[in-house]
């Protein structure tokens, strides 16, 4: 985006501010926050009228008659808006503030759940007045079969769990509720009878650009080698990824894409084969169209979470398992 060059929401012959602040050419592409004074405004005491701009300073030239370049944060759902010019003599008070968090963590953690549902083509799902509970008839995995509690239940925790305990009494013959750590869900649960449903870590799940990964992974290395990464179709938008040793599904929804079950034989780890599955997976979403990339590790799994980390995934948010002991 073009930096104007001519001055914008900014009148002549402002008065000098007397404010002291933190900017300066150090600051520029950082993100800052500047309080200005708005020239021929009048304030409620009748003074000066003063406004707050928070965004990315674009360029800074000291001196008499210095200006500021401002890029403001763009608002959710609204197109970037154009860059603003500051005189330095309007700046009351600034400072620079840590980055604006990644788009993808300000998604809630019970959407980016939603969009993981995709990594099972045979799920069957019912609503429950803001709960969701879940049964894959092919597959055990617990992902696939407890109930997303994740917010209050429309009808009460009571009716919420006499519909929990049918669903899964016609289906798994055991409930399991999947909650945020440590959040309201849990302690309600808790109150009521429900238990850790094993001794497995919490779950964290994490999320990636899909561009920045790819990237990663390169610098990495080990994402070439003998024999092709074949890629299978399990369902619309669902394919696995196969190399002798290794494999993994991936699953793309709304420029989401995800991972599950990544697996290296014992007997072939340490090759980079694991790393190639991933890069054939990462590849293939970005073909779909995905910009955003997800997966889940147990907490405890410290070697998996420093790879992670390595391909730029970061911790979206963390749950664990309960079910209800027997009454």
């Amino acid at each position: 985006m073009a930096v104007p060059s001519e001055p914008q929401d900014v009148g002549a012959g402002a008065a000098p501010a007397t404010g002291q602040h933190l900017l300066g050419p150090h600051v520029v592409g950082q993100r800052v926050v500047v309080r200005r004074v708005v020239p021929g405004e009048v304030g409620p005491t009748g003074g000066p009228a003063f406004t707050d701009l928070l965004g990315t300073c674009l360029a800074w030239t000291p001196g008499p008659g210095g200006s500021c370049v401002l890029q403001p944060d763009a608002r959710a759902g609204e197109p970037m808006p154009e860059p603003v010019w500051l005189a330095l003599a309007d700046i009351v008070s600034g400072k620079p503030v840590p980055p604006r968090p990644s788009h993808r963590l300000r998604v809630e953690p019970r959407e980016a759940q939603l969009r993981a549902l995709a990594l099972w083509p045979d799920l069957v799902t019912e609503e429950l007045d803001g709960w969701l509970l879940r049964h894959s008839p092919a597959s055990p995995n617990r992902r696939a079969n407890s109930v997303l509690a994740l917010g209050p239940p429309g009808c009460g925790l009571e009716a919420a769990e006499q519909r929990v305990l049918a669903f899964y009494a016609a289906t798994t013959g055991r409930p399991v509720a999947a909650v945020l750590v440590d959040g309201q869900e849990e302690a309600a649960l808790r109150g009521r009878g429900w238990v850790l449903e094993s001794d497995d870590a919490d779950t964290v799940f994490s999320v990636a650009g899909v561009a920045a990964a790819r990237r990663a992974l390169r610098a990495v290395g080990k994402v070439d080698g003998e024999g092709e990464v074949e890629l299978e179709q399990l369902a619309p938008g669902v394919v696995r990824a196969d190399l002798p040793g290794a494999s993994g599904v991936a699953a793309y929804d709304r420029d989401w894409v995800g991972f599950r079950s990544l697996r290296v034989d014992p007997a072939h780890r340490r090759r980079g084969l694991g790393l190639r599955v991933m890069a054939a997976l990462l590849g293939w979403g970005a073909e779909q169209g995905a910009t955003t990339a997800y997966l889940q590790v147990l907490a405890d799994n410290a070697p998996a979470l420093a790879l992670y980390d390595r391909l730029g995934f970061v911790e979206h948010h963390r749950y664990r398992y309960l079910a209800l002991e027997e009454r």
